[in-house]
């Protein structure tokens, strides 16, 4: 019986050392953080071709398929988990990464933690080496809603780090 890797038709794109992915809503305040955070790192033209960055939006089947030949993923979401608005979280991929119980979960509730469970199965030998997440605390999600000053602040604590990781992965 083949493995499930083998199955798959693996994009024949080049490997990069990093992929970045922000996930969340646009429409939805601060759950907007993770796609605003890309938009802005993509503007700032600071980012090698060793570097990819995706806007995960808000289906976590996407983030596997995006997985395969990048060595290190980080994914960057907003968060409420009852902390400080902006606090931010950072926690290894296998911490967070969880697989409900098959028949519990229709397509559309399939997240990034899924994401990684799934991929690790899925992707085998085309799995990242190491997956971590950023997580900032909102502090609304009301629709239509602009981020708030506080997810600001988090994400620009988030932007520095990754800007430094980055430049050491280009160098």
């Amino acid at each position: 019986m083949p493995q499930p890797y083998e199955l798959l038709d693996i994009p024949d794109t080049p490997e990069s050392e990093l992929l970045v992915i922000g996930c969340g809503n646009l429409l939805r305040g601060d759950d907007a953080l993770g796609p605003v955070l890309i938009r802005r790192l993509w503007d700032s033209g600071l980012i090698p071709k060793q570097v990819r960055l995706l806007d995960g939006g808000t289906s976590g089947m996407d983030v596997v398929f995006q997985m395969p030949k990048s060595r290190q993923v980080i994914i960057v979401d907003a968060c409420s988990m009852g902390g400080e608005p902006g606090t931010v979280y950072r926690v290894p991929g296998s911490e967070v990464e969880d697989l409900p119980e098959p028949g519990t979960l229709g397509s559309h509730d399939f997240r990034w933690d899924n994401a990684i469970a799934f991929g690790r199965w899925l992707l085998g030998p085309y799995f990242p080496d190491q997956i971590e997440i950023y997580l900032v605390e909102v502090q609304g999600t009301a629709f239509g809603a602009p981020l708030s000053e506080a997810a600001e602040a988090g994400m620009k604590v988030v932007t520095e780090d990754l800007l430094r990781r980055i430049e050491s992965v280009s160098a």
